[in-house]
């Protein structure tokens, strides 16, 4: 996959793409856990066997999720710092660590879930609005500003219009991404679950001393009527 910008080793990406047509890419909960799996899964120098991706055809959820993050990991092609998954779109912040890492894992992640969409759908074609789109955070502030836009966009969902009102009851707000279990807002408050092998946090800079720091932060951006 060519971009329009170049991806460099060392350096950190926010990625991105979306239903072709804005349609939506996720439908159930089976549709989400098979994406996170294969973040997992696709993040490997190794191909992906697909017997490996198509275990359970109808669910991925309790024990199959499992068995997905009990197959080992070789060598990863980026570390994958933070994620975010929506109806119709999703977005990654990625530390390219070899040259064409990410293409790679892109190329990987979004022709393995398509796969297992179509089947499930049974229907054909691109699922994606094209190649991924990727945007350099190439300054330390965006970098940790990046971090909280992924993580608060799940607040769409309960109130579409949140950025240019603001929040009427943050309390909610706070409990939505709590319970919100489809980004890595839960492993950044360092909940346990199956899902934190997905992440290597380690890569990034130490913005925040602990969980609570990070809540705060994210509580901060709450505060803000415009965020993009």
């Amino acid at each position: 996959m060519s971009r329009n910008i170049s991806i460099a080793p060392g350096e950190f990406y926010h990625l991105y793409n979306r239903g072709t047509d804005k349609r939506s890419i996720f439908s159930t909960e089976a549709d989400y856990e098979r994406f996170l799996a294969l973040l997992y899964l696709c993040n490997n120098i190794e191909p992906v066997h697909l017997g490996d991706t198509q275990r359970s055809r109808g669910s991925t959820s309790g024990n199959s999720l499992e068995l997905f993050f009990e197959i080992e990991q070789e060598e990863t092609l980026v570390d994958l710092c933070a994620y975010c998954l929506m109806p119709n779109h999703f977005h990654l912040l990625v530390h390219e660590k070899e040259e064409g890492g990410a293409s790679r894992f892109m190329q990987k992640l979004t022709t393995g879930y398509t796969m297992y969409f179509n089947k499930r759908y049974e229907r054909s074609g691109a699922l994606f609005q094209g190649k991924f789109k990727a945007i350099h955070a190439n300054e330390d502030r965006y970098l940790k500003y990046l971090i909280s836009y992924i993580h608060l966009n799940p607040i769409k969902i309960m109130d579409p219009k949140w950025k240019e009102n603001g929040i009427r009851d943050r309390r909610s707000a706070e409990k939505y991404l709590n319970e919100y279990r489809y980004s890595s807002y839960l492993d950044y408050l360092n909940k346990p679950r199956l899902e934190s092998k997905i992440l290597n946090k380690e890569a990034l800079p130490d913005y925040f001393s602990d969980s609570r720091d990070f809540q705060t932060e994210i509580t901060d951006w709450l505060e803000y009527k415009e965020i993009s």
